[in-house]
């Protein structure tokens, strides 16, 4: 009897390059997930026995009751919406794609510090308006001799990094889990929380979104900062409040924020961040590239057809890192 496999109608998500490395024997099909109800509706109505979700589907402790899934993959570095432990109980693998966008979000990272630091969006607008300005409203100052702090400095700050070796810059990050000799590596000095905020001229923020981040740069982390200071958020949203941010890029607290993820994505219509000159904002795109794109699909759909042939997949989340 063959198997069966639900893709999430996602944007990242490709039903061909699934159905190459899946092969025959395997069934695909897509549907609109987004909620618990349609996941748990659509993997009903196939008698799924692997989904593939997006980063908007909740797979709860409910859901996986409710069916008889043996994998659930995350086509994607985050499983921030997967009830890791309840899949473990219910014995259903859960597997995500670690590595496939490093270097793009290293990359965009390093786009948007730049992009802020020299207003580039700013001008843009201004020219394409028919202006001509000499600045852009607010002071610009030079990268060499700053600092670079990371808060958290897993592999995506690491290459980011390794691409800003070449600025002058100094680095110092606070992340109480990677080892030291992973920062000696990359010529970056450990500091409390406190001294990242003191010493940083630009930050950069990656870090996963977790109980103990969520919400951690605060109101009280933008006081602490100076008001020239650069944000860049490419790891969670949530990390950053946004409601604080806002206030300290209109009130001047920090000199400018670039932003691919938020709080909540699509990004409202009415915040206050698409009016603030000083934010320059991405649709949670720091991922994207045709060579991404194929590596998540290719890696998602070998995991699964590795678990459904009784075989280990490359990257198995477990319970204990979530």
């Amino acid at each position: 009897m063959s198997s069966h496999v639900v893709l999430s109608d996602f944007h990242m998500i490709d039903p061909e390059h699934h159905r190459q490395v899946l092969g025959d024997d395997v069934e695909v099909s897509v549907a609109e997930l987004g909620s618990e109800t349609a996941l748990v509706d659509a993997c009903r109505e196939t008698d799924a026995d692997a989904v593939v979700t997006d980063i908007n589907t909740p797979v709860t402790a409910a859901a996986l009751a409710e069916l008889d899934l043996r994998v659930v993959a995350r086509a994607a570095v985050g499983y921030d919406n997967i009830d890791v432990e309840s899949a473990a109980a219910h014995d259903v693998v859960v597997t995500n794609v670690p590595s496939y966008c490093t270097d793009e979000v290293a990359t965009h990272t390093v786009s948007l510090l730049l992009s802020c630091l020299r207003a580039t969006p700013t001008y843009d607008r201004a020219v394409r308006a028919g202006d001509w300005p000499a600045t852009p409203g607010r002071d610009l100052h030079r990268m060499r001799g700053r600092t670079l702090g990371f808060l958290s400095f897993g592999a995506i700050a690491q290459r980011t990094a390794e691409l800003c070796s070449g600025f002058g810059l100094d680095f110092v990050a606070h992340d109480p889990y990677v080892d030291d000799a992973v920062l000696d590596d990359h010529g970056v000095e450990r500091v409390s929380l406190a001294a990242l905020y003191d010493r940083a001229d630009y930050l950069s923020v990656t870090a996963p979104e977790t109980p103990e981040t969520r919400g951690m740069v605060d109101s009280d982390a933008f006081d602490a900062l100076d008001d020239d200071t650069i944000v860049v958020n490419t790891g969670r949203g949530a990390v950053i409040d946004e409601e604080a941010l806002a206030d300290a890029l209109r009130d001047g607290d920090i000199a400018a924020a670039g932003l691919d993820v938020f709080e909540t994505e699509p990004l409202p219509a009415g915040s206050p961040l698409r009016e603030l000159e000083n934010a320059v904002l991405s649709p949670h795109a720091a991922w994207c590239s045709v060579e991404a794109k194929a590596e998540v699909n290719e890696q998602t759909a070998s995991d699964i057809k590795r678990v459904l042939a009784g075989d280990e997949p490359t990257a198995r989340v477990e319970p204990n890192w979530d």
